[in-house]
Formats: structure tokens, sequence, C-alpha cells
């Protein structure tokens, strides 16, 4: 599933396409990914004018000038591309927004878990009341040690997990909540509230310098992952920690460890991390 730096990329990449160009027409090929795609043909989005493209979590948020917004998210396998009308449609392809320039916006899922709904904002610039219960964003200022600290006494469950909750903070998922714990020596398998000041100090001074490197990077391409131009993000080259079970950490040279918390697999040094 792409996080933050992935998603971050496909933001970036679909604003400078898309701010200013007018949505035209609009095919809908699938009845529905997530939740029903039928809806968009009676959205006020046909006619409109892109004037923002931003991330909000692991959601892009395309606003138009009606303060109407359409909300991406890309679940397991999605993948948007930007191209001519000469290229044949895809399979998986299930959404073609044509653009008054000749090039059409298309939304590609083979699993079919991603998300594209339209929602009206409270004014510009807003985030959708259909987002409202995500948590602070990890390179903001207002995301801080102290802020993780108090958190964490209200949960009962492991790091990893209380990480991973987007209520909590969003778009640190597998990969980067398994590198940001290693650099900041914490064990995934401890309880949240058996964390210490200093030690959400140094977990989110991870989380911001991983997430940003992983963004100067383009992501990371693990399996469904591309770039809107249809390449891959390179930041999987530098994991240290994510998918390494069994070989030598590159700290100590103990055998990285592993086991499933919460249905997913985590990766993690048992001398390093305490």
């Amino acid at each position: 599933m792409p996080e933050l730096p992935e998603v971050e990329t496909i933001t970036n990449a679909l604003k400078k396409s898309l701010v200013s160009r007018k949505i035209i027409n609009l095919e809908i090929f699938s009845p529905k990914m997530r939740e029903p795609l039928t809806p968009l043909a009676d959205a006020d989005i046909v006619g409109r004018s892109i004037i923002d493209v931003r991330r909000r979590g692991r959601y892009t948020i395309i606003e138009l000038d009606n303060l109407g917004a359409i909300i991406m998210h890309y679940g397991m396998s999605g993948v948007v591309r930007i191209e001519g009308s000469e290229i044949p449609k895809r399979k998986h392809e299930h959404l073609f927004f044509h653009l008054d320039d000749g090039k059409i916006l298309k939304f590609e899922c083979t699993r079919r878990f991603s998300l594209v709904k339209y929602c009206r904002l409270e004014q510009s610039g807003a985030t959708p009341t259909e987002l409202a219960f995500l948590g602070a964003e990890p390179l903001n200022d207002d995301f801080n040690g102290e802020y993780l600290y108090a958190k964490s006494r209200k949960t009962s469950g492991n790091v990893k997990n209380f990480i991973m909750n987007n209520e909590v903070v969003v778009g640190v998922g597998n990969i980067y909540v398994a590198e940001s714990l290693f650099s900041a020596g914490v064990s995934p398998l401890r309880q949240a509230k058996s964390l210490s000041l200093s030690e959400c100090d140094k977990i989110v001074e991870s989380i911001k310098v991983i997430l940003k490197k992983a963004i100067a990077a383009g992501g990371s391409t693990i399996s469904d992952y591309r770039h809107v131009d249809g390449s891959e993000g390179k930041f999987a080259r530098e994991l240290q920690m994510y998918g390494r079970a069994g070989e030598k950490c590159v700290k100590c040279g103990a055998v990285i460890a592993s086991c499933r918390i919460g249905g997913r697999s985590t990766f993690y040094c048992p001398k390093c991390q305490k």
C-alpha cells in the first residue's frame, strides 16, 4: 500500500499537470472499487477547473473551482497516469478524467481496493469532512515528542500499531514504521504506554528524517507502486530493516527477526531495538 512518501510523490506530479486544467468529460468503466464509482457521473465535475492538488495523509485531494473536491486513496494497487488518448485503455483502468489539453487522467486498480469519490469543501483549501478522522501530519511541527508521548498514554497496544494508527499520525505504514523504529532503537513489540518522552522524541525525529529521504527518492517500490510516469520509487534500495528477515543488522551484525503484528510482517533487530 502506498505510504506517505509515495502519495506525496504522486500528488506533486499530479499538481504539476492538473492545476488550471479543466475536466471536459468523465468515463466510468466499472461500477465500484472500494466504494461505488457511479455517483461520480452525477457530481458537479465535468466543466470544472482544477485549482489545487494536495495531500492529506494517504489521500490526494483534487480541488475544483466550485468548492468540490475529488479525493483519491490508492489502496493496495492503485495507479494514476496522465496520458494521451492514443494510448489504449488497460484492463484494470476504471476511470478516465478527460482534460482540456487532450490528456486523460486515468485511474487503474487491479485489486479494486482504491477509492475515488466526490465531496464538498467548507472553504477553499479545507480538508474534506470525510477526512476529519485523520491524525497529525508527521512532517508538520505539531507532530513532536510531546504530542506522541501524550497520545501513547491513552493506548494499550504495541508501539508498531500505535504509530501505524492514522488517527494518531498519518501515512507511516509498514515500511516506514520498520525503518523509523530501527533508527530510533525502539522495539515494535513494546507497549506504547511504556515509551518515555525521550524515546518519543527519537521516534518522531526518525520518522521525519526517513520520510524526507523517502520523498526525495520518490518513495519505495516493493510491488505495485509506480509514479505517475510509470517509474519506480528508489528508496527501496536504502531500506535497512524492512524485508530483511534473516539477514545481518547493519548496525550490530545480529540476525534480523520477523513476526506478524496485526496481520502484517514485522522486522526488527532484537539486539539494537529495546
